[in-house]
């Protein structure tokens, strides 16, 4: 009986060993310990979730309890919320009162974060400052050489958002200025581009919607933001479905889960139906095996196939234009999608079958030739891509040998594409299984 006890004994050890070889519980370092402190002192009571780094996702949270359908995976009360109105109250607020124009709720939060992170010790919010990440990975973090591999609609993307963050910065230096009262250095060191770039990427990646009321003292552009210290350290996955909103009854931010989750597993929570270029491009990071992702076919892409003596040629890209045709034309994990089909069998019409290009973005079918067309320009493509990505993938793993210091970034893209070459592969063999059916 002992005997039997003892391996029995051996085993739940084991087993229990194992729950956390995936994550290594990380609530012993003094980091965490103190922003716990500071959220129990702020009415936070948690028993159930615990800071661990995870193989796959790094910094998580692993529950010690298992979760069933509809249970409250956190609730965060509203003191521990930081938002426009922490701002206002704070010694920034008269500041941003009486400028004009008036600064955007944005800018409020990033400049209330570098202000904090300067003062350093004396700053209230210090415990959640220090969990927050040193460094993002966003498009508008990445080196030129790492952004050059990026697929070109998110390449595209990418410099959009550098710009924008450029002229954030350009267009509130002068209210940066106006807070020298504030500090005993120069505002123009404090509040430098590098800063600014850090707290944008702090708000993009890390607050949770939560609705404001319009106030006087802020532009028009919508008051939407919280961050939310210790929930904010919960992962994405795009298999996972939960219920997240404010709760004015209890006055907390509360999340609760639509899946199970077994003990000492980790927690997650889905930041919506996002692919992988738009969870790079918001996120810094990309999800394996998300059913959401596909991958975008360029206009350009798409009339190497087609011959440009063809007369209508014009005509037939006018219309794909006016019926939003040229855009979202993608491969997925179920092949090639119904726009980019639809899209291929415009551009197959013969001369005299073009009168029919109405039926065609109905997705009825004109003829098997057409339909034949279709499918062989689609298999090119798609092959087209796969040798693309394979090539962008050679140039990143050479890069990474060669270049140290970008080898966390370039791993990153790399993901991207092998995520995208899978697709792509897969999107061939659809192809050539309708190819030979028809």
């Amino acid at each position: 009986m002992k005997k039997s006890r003892g391996r029995t004994g051996r085993k739940r050890r084991r087993k229990h060993f194992q729950s956390f070889m995936d994550g290594v519980n990380c609530s012993h370092k003094l980091e965490y310990i103190k922003l716990k402190k500071w959220l129990k002192d702020r009415g936070f009571e948690d028993n159930n979730l615990r800071p661990a780094e995870f193989r796959d996702t790094g910094r998580g949270l692993m529950t010690t309890k298992t979760l069933q359908v509809r249970d409250l995976i956190i609730s965060l009360p509203e003191k521990c919320l930081l938002t426009t109105g922490t701002v206002l109250s704070s010694y920034l607020g008269e500041y941003i009162m009486k400028w004009k124009p008036p600064v955007s709720p944005l800018i409020a939060l990033c400049t209330f974060l570098i202000a904090e992170k300067h003062a350093g010790e004396k700053s209230l919010w210090k415990p959640y400052l220090d969990v927050l990440p040193k460094t993002y990975t966003c498009p508008v973090c990445l080196e030129h050489d790492v952004v050059s591999f990026l697929p070109e609609p998110l390449r595209k993307k990418s410099q959009e958002q550098r710009t924008t963050v450029h002229e954030l910065y350009m267009s509130s230096k002068a209210f940066f200025s106006s807070l020298q009262p504030v500090f005993a250095e120069n505002t123009g060191t404090i509040f430098n581009y590098s800063a600014l770039e850090w707290a944008w990427c702090t708000i993009n990646t890390r607050t949770i919607y939560m609705k404001h009321s319009q106030r006087e003292c802020f532009s028009l552009e919508p008051d939407v933001y919280a961050l939310a210290p210790y929930l904010d350290l919960l992962n994405h996955s795009p298999n996972v479905q939960v219920k997240a909103a404010f709760n004015e009854q209890t006055r907390s931010y509360e999340i609760r889960t639509n899946s199970q989750c077994r003990k000492y597993e980790e927690v997650f929570i889905c930041y919506g139906p996002h692919d992988n270029q738009r969870l790079l491009l918001e996120y810094g990071f990309v999800a394996m095996d998300n059913p959401h992702s596909s991958v975008y076919v360029s206009s350009d892409t798409l009339l190497k196939y087609f011959p440009p003596l063809d007369k209508q040629r014009n005509a037939k890209l006018s219309i794909l234009k006016d019926h939003d045709f040229l855009q979202n034309l993608t491969f997925g994990w179920d092949g090639p999608s119904w726009r980019l089909l639809t899209a291929l069998k415009l551009l197959s019409l013969r001369a005299d079958e073009f009168t029919c290009w109405r039926r065609t973005l109905l997705g009825d079918v004109i003829s098997a030739r057409n339909e034949q067309q279709t499918l062989n320009i689609t298999a090119k493509i798609c092959h087209f891509l796969i040798e693309e990505t394979q090539h962008v993938l050679l140039q990143i793993s050479q890069l990474k040998r060669n270049k140290e210091n970008l080898k966390k970034h370039l791993a990153l893209v790399e993901a991207l594409c092998l995520e995208d070459l899978r697709i792509l592969q897969k999107s061939a063999e659809i192809v050539c299984n309708l190819n030979i059916a028809t």
